[in-house]
């Protein structure tokens, strides 16, 4: 079957025109720079805002739906600054052919970002159709109201509407760097609770993830991976794989194999016979998974300054205090295995895809496939959620690898759980010292803090991080990974979240970029705020006790950060921490506290436990957690996002560890790679700190640290004996006993 990728696309969705604009600008590790008002150098205000027909308003940004909720937190910022209600909004999804080019979604930036620019174009959008209307009225733009996208002059009906003003044409404007955008005290939309837009698909079975795409004449494909990372593929015997029943093509290019068959059994049965007939040189060049300290601390790595603050009235220090803390690598454990749908056809190269980043995506397999970039065309398609880099874009590269030997037919290529868990990029393995120098009244007035981390990005971001891309690296003529690299601050990598937010007089903060990497390694939710956080805060717990504090007011009295105070003053009075037990009898209370990034969602975890004395298990009972995100968009969707958060970090902290030997990765399913199940997450309490005076600040990845935290504080608090290593495992309480 002979198809064109216009055919298929008018088969998978409406065909849509819009004006593009060159890319966004340069990525700077997770951050995208050049911003402009959250633009991103996107001006046209047709790129972002469409008046469609049949009464609707067609809103695309670059960022995507993750299962986060941005989605319909961008379309209530559209339908309030419009003054139109809800039902008329429609989120297009990330499409390099239309949307406009916000590179990745990441690093709890898109209500921050985009909602920056929705808010902005929509009241341009509004002042030019307002314009408009008082034109064809004759009257003054300022007496004219908008009701559901209604115009009314002092009140009455006019019988113009955006639809009619517009009449199909395009705005052709740019979006200014200010606009006349609503006073919240006059908002209606924003700030409610709507209900989310995507979850009604989801819970009626519609075709609602890329998984449900079905095509025209789509076969299927597996890749046959390597029993181990790096291992090469020294031969292979392809006959009777080729001859089995269904097969249409083996695809083999250096130690990348695969193969492709009408139906998804034959592909799987075609692969499983590649599988045993390959032969594979396999390294053993591994380090030891319980010994990962030592190895971060011995390998090869690149000293970079941090932070570093001294003053000379800081006072004496009488006492010194160390801590060391360490965390494993840790897997994005996506509950669907990463997919990709390609089409190759004469006029280009189509993919769908659930990976966070259409333009650098549509970039780096341009690069890996031989493709001018103007023939390479990505379409976002949700999957289960990972908030970080999975091996969505991995599978994408695999499925267009095989779309080039195989063109003409859509190929659906799907990754196993075995391969998800081998295969992905991990959160990197971190090991974190910390020393702190106590003044007479057990104040803080020295902090030292050296970390030791591998990369935590490796993206395939555009043509210049082709070589991330699995494929890249397996086929005949390799394409070498690009050099580490360390992500500066105020964002940071592995350092991020390592500067205290406590006003320390002395403080100096180093890290150790590690540049050997045995593992994939990349951006996993959170990077290294996560482990630092959990450092920070558990290290700020044992100084109270040194100093024979209250763990709320020793923290308080070395803050100065009014937002900062005010979260932590409500957490303690809605925990009720006045009637917190004695401890030491398995019952445990403890709290974490951080400024994610140190720039954007404040937040204060409190979380009660017990601990079974005959065998160390560590059962949650409740979490209490108070949040300030400056304007509250969605309280409702707040709410999950912080709740997902904290089960997510729970999951992380108590059971979560990538494990391997010198050779191969060992956790490979569920079994070897236990997570958090529905009876074991606690009950959970959120208080929100509304600022509708203050912008809008990123909230997805702010959980996680302080959650980390107040856990194995609550273990401190229950038993006396500190845990330092993540996860907190049971054996792990049971031998510290």
């Amino acid at each position: 079957m002979k198809t064109t990728r216009r055919q298929f696309l008018h088969s998978s969705g409406a065909l849509l025109v819009y004006f593009v604009l060159p890319a966004a600008g340069v990525i700077t590790g997770e951050i995208v720079a050049a911003q402009r008002t959250g633009r991103g150098g996107n001006d046209a205000l047709d790129t972002w805002i469409r008046v469609e027909a049949g009464g609707k308003v067609r809103i695309s940004v670059g960022k995507v739906e993750l299962g986060q909720g941005i989605g319909t937190a961008l379309a209530q910022i559209a339908a309030e600054e419009l003054d139109v209600e809800m039902a008329r909004i429609q989120m297009a999804t990330v499409d390099t052919a239309h949307s406009p080019d916000e590179s990745y979604t990441f690093s709890s930036i898109s209500i921050m970002h985009s909602g920056s620019a929705i808010r902005t174009a929509a009241a341009e959008a509004k002042r030019i159709l307002l314009d408009l209307a008082a034109a064809s009225l004759n009257v003054s733009s300022q007496l004219l109201t908008v009701e559901d996208g209604h115009i009314l002059n002092a009140g009455r009906a006019t019988g113009l509407d955006y639809w009619i003003l517009l009449e199909g044409r395009n705005f052709n404007a740019a979006v200014p760097d200010e606009g006349q955008t609503k006073s919240p005290q006059h908002y209606r939309i924003v700030g409610q609770s709507v209900p989310r837009l995507d979850i009604p698909g989801k819970v009626f079975g519609e075709a609602a993830f890329l998984v449900d795409l079905r095509l025209p004449g789509m076969v299927h494909a597996r890749v046959v991976r390597p029993p181990a990372h790096r291992a090469r593929l020294l031969s292979i015997d392809t006959k009777i794989a080729s001859s089995m029943q269904g097969v249409l093509k083996v695809v083999r290019d250096g130690s990348f194999l695969a193969v492709v068959a009408e139906r998804e059994r034959q592909a799987d049965l075609a692969a499983d016979q590649l599988r045993q007939s390959a032969r594979w040189q396999l390294p053993r060049d591994l380090p030891d998974s319980d010994q990962l300290r030592r190895w971060l601390k011995s390998t090869k790595s690149e000293l970079y300054p941090v932070f570093e603050r001294h003053s000379e009235l800081a006072g004496k220090v009488v006492k010194t205090v160390t801590g060391s803390f360490n965390r494993a690598f840790q897997a994005h454990a996506s509950i669907s295995p990463s997919a990709a749908v390609a089409l190759k056809t004469e006029e280009g190269l189509t993919i769908w895809s659930h990976g966070q980043g259409m333009y650098p995506l549509r970039g780096a397999i341009a690069q890996v496939v031989g493709l001018d970039q103007s023939l390479v065309h990505c379409i976002y398609m949700e999957a289960a959620g990972c908030y970080g880099h999975n091996g969505a874009d991995d599978a994408a590269c695999d499925a267009a690898a095989i779309a080039m030997q195989y063109p003409g037919r859509p190929i659906r290529l799907q990754w196993s759980r075995a391969d998800e868990f081998g295969w992905e990029p991990y959160g990197s393995a971190m090991a974190i010292d910390i020393k702190a120098g106590l003044n007479s009244a057990g104040h803080i007035v020295d902090w030292q803090c050296d970390l030791w981390s591998c990369p935590h990005t490796t993206r395939p971001a555009g043509a210049n991080g082709a070589g991330n891309l699995i494929q890249a690296q397996h086929r005949e003529n390799p394409i070498a990974p690009p050099p580490a690299r360390s992500i500066p601050q105020p964002a940071g990598g592995g350092d991020r979240n390592s500067v205290p937010l406590y006003d320390f007089a002395n403080i100096k903060v180093n890290k150790h970029l590690v540049t050997e990497m045995p593992l994939r390694v990349s951006a996993m939710r959170g990077l290294g705020a996560y482990a630092n956080i959990f450092a920070i805060e558990s290290f700020m717990d044992e100084l109270a006790v040194h100093s024979a504090s209250d763990p709320f007011e020793y923290r308080i009295a070395q803050l100065s950060d009014p937002r900062a105070i005010a979260v932590l003053n409500k957490l303690r009075d809605v925990s009720a921490w006045s009637q917190r037990p004695p401890g030491g009898d398995g019952n445990g209370w403890g709290i974490g506290f951080a400024r994610f990034k140190n720039l954007t969602a404040y937040v204060g975890v409190l979380m009660q436990l017990r601990i079974e004395q005959t065998n160390g298990t560590i059962a949650l009972q409740k979490a209490f957690a108070v949040i300030d995100a400056g304007l509250i968009v969605n309280p409702d969707g707040t709410r999950a996002q912080i709740e997902g958060g904290i089960i997510q970090s729970a999951s992380w902290t108590l059971k979560e560890r990538v494990q391997f030997t010198q050779s191969e990765i060992q956790t490979r399913n569920w079994a070897s790679y236990p997570i958090l199940g529905f009876a074991e997450v606690p009950d959970i309490h959120i208080e929100i700190i509304n600022r509708p005076d203050q912008p809008p600040l990123g909230l997805g990845e702010a959980a996680q640290g302080p959650t980390a935290a107040a856990i194995g504080n609550a273990v401190f608090h229950a038993t006396g004996r500190r845990l330092r290593d993540l996860p907190l495992q049971q054996e792990k309480v049971t031998l510290s006993r």
